[in-house]
């Protein structure tokens, strides 16, 4: 048999023997030798072939290297070499190991074609797993599971079970990817391979845990009970296992969480938003606290999390979109964000990659768009992507568009439609249409866009603006019949059937607002039915039927020769429409009752179509999977379950030797740190901060380890020996915290007596933590005075709260630690805004000092000169003005019933902000309501919004009956989205919100009548939004109508030498760009109100809100 198929492999596979130089043998020495004499060429090859079997059957271990070493070369250039398979088997019992090894390499190439040659040396193989040479016994029982004969398969299980216990992991890792081979030539193994795979599961090296796992993954990913007692193992061996093993283990971890734990998806989960508070509660109360939360993150899902979180800088794209899954699938989702900018980096690499991921991100962006809005500048498409690409890209764009950044987004698409490539100008008009849909604001300002392009000269771009101006139609038909016009004069210069079809479908559902234009249509389509595409042809039938039943006198006769031509056509459909339109319009003795209700049928109304992204429905599959790819469950894939409604039991994951550590537990001063390691469990966002304070490590030390005695099989002798000696530390740290509290308090109070007398003076430094931490509540009581003290005492505040993020962990791991907790209540309230921005944001907090500094050195007139004369993006003659003087309106802020005694409003007082360039300026009221003193007003320091507000320095008294004013800046990022915080005191915390009036987001200024025409020249088409309004008689004087515009929006007034025009500027305070109001008046009680503005959400809301205003007395 063997010759046979060698034979045939000689003839069959001629021509690439030439190629390799491994030529069919002759039958005969002569042939060989006419061959040779003959063809000079052939007997070179013949000879080269000879030369390697030769050296093959030396008794020179050299010369037999050198060949081994040629035949691997041709296998890796993918050349065929099988046919010398013999002349190499007889060299697999060699005593040289380098020849052995390539002897291997070869036999595991060609092992499963040549299985009855490999069968004779099986005995061979059996003996070289037992060689001392690691390298050989793996070889070996890699060759071995590589021939493919059911008859040797206990053999092989035998093999396995060997090299499973074998002292090398390169051995076990091999037996890990045999047990693959093994199960899918006999799947009756199974379970005697699960056998081998639990073993193997427990094994604590990194080389064999990838391959191990993979194992797991393709003979039972259904038994999770295997994974139960090695979880915390792999989790913590995760970072150091090989780039391909951490994808598979990730991918199975993300199924067994989804099985293990509970849904961290929830409003009411507690995450690190009471960690502070937990810690100063006493030990009652933190008993209970746990009880009155349906929801805490389970400590092995942190776990996951955490040990996860450090590969999303992996070198591996695949190991970072394998973290991104699982962080979308398992994560908070407050927690999700952090793999944005790891997926945003993979945007550099390969085109390949490129699709994978821009894939996976536009699923994201649907349900998730904030956590990508910060990065949109990273999807703008480039002119060297490939269209798959820039479509991807198209995609996500459109998915992250809202009323802050359609400006900036439409402005991108209309360099987009000017494409060369027309599929994508094409997928960019549809993206407008998507937008217009979504975000009612600038729906008349794409339509606008999309009727201009119309008039284009490239028939794709026009055809695919009807379409879509189609379906936008349907929205609001009413509105827009002067639409429908003109696409019908613009008919006969469209070719594309898709975009004719769709005008006629327009004419015919709305012909009654189009009543002299449609028959017209009707009499065109009826000459060029017979040329037209079916498509056109089955919308003029239908055009025709409805003008029949609307308009029967002037198209009756039309509607017969129209209906007599698609009786006879060469398309069954068209006939089979013609036929039922007849009988349907056309009343007569066969028809029956169906011809009354044709205008039912025909003219009903239709819902509007709905413009969703592609991609809505593919969350239905797991992130990163083929399945996800292709939009389509693939072979083999593992669909995720949902979360189990009640935890499983989370003692399945406990080691047993861990028993020891629990019988310690229950000791005196040990429910503390419990309670932190749930605490540090489900922290999300100080985790890092405690790592990369020098002041913290020694606490994240101790929370690690204590974590890892809970998830190792370690440290359980150390324990015990530790155990006595730290319950005597735990009692006198206990007893020194008691007496503490009461020198604090003494001493806190004498020192806000001295710095009320020397204010301007700073506390001395002293070397032990509990005067830091007093030091730093004394520069931060005297800051609202002294702004350079409060500068200076952030840097107090930022170390004293490193040590305080972490120290929850440590509380009773050492006496030391306990010296810091009186001194903690003090730093409390006001320490974790300035230790968020020193840390966090280097680049906000370094101006700060500086902007304080400048309020007290300029005046604000003169930083208003000063910022006109900055602006680099407006001409010099366009400068910023002095606001118009108006009454200011106050709006509520905080109500005293709700502030328990506190109250406050806001108004926009109209001037530039001291703060910053782009920041509005607020000015907050606060009054005492109560008959008690308020203390310590300030801002706190989260922001749900992510506005950048400056807050106003905190206040340390409010008398009973008192009122306080006080400025602040918020950059509202030229939105209307409210601006949130906290409003807090020294006992309460209040979310309160401060919606911008969009009138309030700009700044007056003044140009010439020239440069406004200039300027407005440059702002048309979909920069452009006007309306006709009516006024009310009082509005109508020239000193009437400016102050009723004013009073509206803060801008300047443009002088004009027309009677009936009237001009107004602004630009908006966040990005600078014109605002240009222009009113022309075509009697007493109405005229023309035109917006030009880059930002169109802006523009039209601005015109809902003066139209409104200009009608009312």
């Amino acid at each position: 048999m063997s010759a046979n198929s060698l034979s045939y492999n000689e003839q069959g596979g001629a021509e690439s023997a030439v190629e390799v130089g491994l030529e069919s043998t002759p039958t005969s020495s002569g042939a060989g030798a006419g061959a040779g004499a003959g063809f000079g060429l052939f007997s070179t090859d013949y000879k080269k072939n000879e030369d390697l079997r030769e050296m093959l059957e030396s008794t020179k271990e050299s010369l037999k290297l050198e060949a081994m070493k040629r035949i691997v070369g041709l296998i890796a250039r993918g050349k065929n070499a099988s046919e010398l398979f013999p002349a190499v088997v007889k060299n697999v019992a060699s005593k040289n190991i380098e020849l052995k090894k390539l002897v291997y390499v070869y036999l595991v190439r060609y092992a499963e074609e040549q299985q009855d040659l490999a069968l004779l040396s099986i005995s061979t193989f059996q003996r070289a797993l037992k060689d001392p040479n690691q390298l050989i016994r793996a070889s070996a029982l890699r060759v071995l599971s590589s021939i493919r004969v059911p008859i040797i398969v206990p053999i092989m299980m035998l093999a396995i079970k060997e090299a499973a216990t074998d002292l090398s992991p390169y051995v076990r890792k091999t037996a890990a990817h045999a047990i693959q081979k093994l199960y899918s030539l006999d799947a009756d193994q199974k379970e005697q391979l699960i056998e081998v795979i639990e073993k193997l599961l427990k094994d604590k090296s990194t080389l064999v845990a990838g391959s191990v796992v993979m194992a797991f993954e393709e003979v039972c990913p259904d038994r999770i009970d295997l994974i139960h007692k090695n979880y915390r193992k792999l989790c913590n061996l995760l970072v150091d296992v090989e780039e391909w093993g951490q994808v598979v283990i990730i991918s199975m971890l993300t199924r067994y969480a989804r099985t293990q734990f509970i849904s961290p998806w929830k409003e009411d989960g507690i995450f690190d938003e009471n960690s502070e508070q937990a810690f100063y509660e006493s030990d009652e109360e933190k008993l209970g606290t746990p009880q009155s939360k349906p929801y805490i993150m389970d400590p092995d899902h942190r776990l996951l999390l955490r040990n996860t979180k450090p590969l999303l800088q992996s070198r591996n794209t695949a190991v970072v979109m394998s973290v991104a899954q699982l962080y979308w699938h398992l994560a908070p989702k407050q927690e999700v964000g952090v793999i944005t900018k790891s997926l945003v980096r993979l945007l550099r690499s390969h085109r390949e990659v490129q699709y994978i991921v821009l894939q996976n991100i536009a699923t994201m962006s649907i349900q998730q768009k904030g956590i990508f809005e910060p990065f949109m500048k990273s999807f703008y498409v480039r002119s060297t992507d490939p269209t798959h690409i820039k479509t991807l890209k198209l995609e996500i764009l459109t998915n992250l568009a809202n009323e802050a950044n359609i400006s900036t987004i439409l402005r991108e698409f209309q360099t987009y439609v000017k494409s060369q490539d027309k599929a994508f100008a094409a997928a960019t008009i549809q993206a407008i249409g998507r937008c217009a849909t979504n975000i009612t604001d600038v729906t008349d300002t794409c339509l606008n866009g999309l009727v201009l392009l119309l008039s284009n000269r490239d028939e794709t771009v026009v055809a695919e603006s009807v379409v879509v101006i189609k379906k936008l139609l349907q929205t609001q038909p009413t509105q827009h019949s002067e639409i429908i016009k003109h696409m019908a004069k613009l008919f006969d210069n469209i070719t594309v059937p898709m975009a004719r079809a769709s005008i006629l479908w327009l004419i015919g559902e709305y012909c009654e607002r189009v009543p002299k234009i449609a028959p017209d249509v009707l009499r065109k389509m009826a000459k060029t039915f017979t040329v037209e595409e079916d498509i056109v042809k089955l919308q003029t039938v239908n055009l025709a039927a409805k003008l029949y039943l609307t308009n029967s006198k002037q198209t009756k006769l039309l509607t017969q020769y129209i209906l007599n031509l698609g009786k006879y056509d060469q398309s069954y459909d068209i006939r089979d429409r013609t036929r039922f339109i007849r009988q349907l319009i056309v009343p007569n003795e066969k028809s029956g009752a169906l011809s009354k209700y044709a205008r039912r049928i025909l003219l009903a109304s239709k819902p509007a179509p709905m413009l969703e992204s592609t991609f809505k429905d593919r969350d239905r599959f797991q992130l990163g999977t083929l399945s996800h790819t292709i939009n389509s469950k693939a072979t083999g894939y593992l669909e995720l379950s949902d979360w189990p409604t009640a935890a499983p039991d989370s003692s399945v994951r406990n080691v047993e030797v861990m028993e020891p550590v629990k019988e310690w537990v229950p000791s005196m001063g040990k429910t503390k740190p419990l309670k932190s390691d749930d605490k540090f469990y489900s922290d999300s966002g100080e985790e890092e901060g405690a790592g990369e304070e020098g002041t913290g490590s020694s606490s994240e030390d101790s929370s690690s380890s204590s974590s890892s005695s809970s998830s190792n099989e370690e440290s359980d002798s150390e324990s015990e020996d530790k155990n006595s000696k730290h319950s005597e530390e735990t009692d006198s740290s206990q007893s020194d915290k008691s007496s503490g509290h009461s020198d604090k308090k003494k001493a806190d109070k004498k020192k806000r007596l001295q710095l009320k007398k020397k204010a301007k003076k700073a506390a001395p430094k002293e070397s032990d933590s509990e005067d830091e931490g007093r030091k730093g509540k004394a520069a931060r009581t005297g800051g609202s005075s002294n702004s350079s003290q409060a500068s200076g005492s952030s840097e107090t505040s930022t170390g004293s709260d490193s040590d305080s993020s972490s120290e929850p962990d440590t509380d009773s791991d050492s006496g030391t630690d306990q010296k810091k907790n009186p001194a903690k209540p003090k730093v409390k309230g006001e320490q974790k805004p300035k230790k968020e921005i020193s840390l966090l944001d280097l680049d906000d907090f370094s101006p700060a000092p500086v902007a304080s500094n400048k309020s007290s050195i300029l005046s604000p007139s003169l930083l208003s000169d000063l910022e006109g004369l900055s602006l680099s993006s407006t001409p010099p003659a366009i400068q910023v003005s002095s606001p118009v003087f108006v009454p200011m309106s106050s709006h509520e802020l905080l109500h005293r019933m709700t502030g328990k005694g506190l109250a406050a409003q806001y108004h926009f007082p109209r001037q530039p902000c001291i703060y910053g360039n782009k920041m509005v300026s607020v000015q907050l009221t606060l009054t005492n309501s109560s008959d008690h003193t308020l203390e310590d007003i300030s801002i706190g320091e989260k922001t749900s919004s992510g506005q950048n507000i400056h807050r106003f320095s905190s206040i340390e008294r409010l008398e009973p009956g008192a009122s306080v004013t006080v400025s602040m800046g918020i950059d509202f990022n030229d939105s209307t989205q409210a601006a949130n915080f906290q409003l807090c005191t020294k006992e309460d915390q209040f979310s309160v919100s401060i919606q911008p009036v969009v009138g309030e987001l700009f700044l007056p200024v003044t140009m010439t009548e020239q440069d406004f025409r200039k300027e407005q020249g440059k702002l048309q088409g979909m920069n452009e939004t006007s309306a006709t309004i009516t006024m009310a008689p009082e509005n109508t004087s020239n000193q009437a109508l400016s102050k009723k515009m004013v009073s509206v929006a803060n801008m300047g007034v443009v002088p004009t030498g027309e009677d009936s025009l009237y001009r107004f500027a602004a630009k908006s305070v966040s990005s600078g760009d014109l605002v240009l109001v222009s009113v022309d008046l075509t009697d007493s009680s109405s005229g023309r109100l035109t917006i030009n503005t880059e930002k169109t959400v802006i523009g039209s809301m601005l015109l809902r809100d003066l139209k409104t205003a200009l009608a009312q007395p």
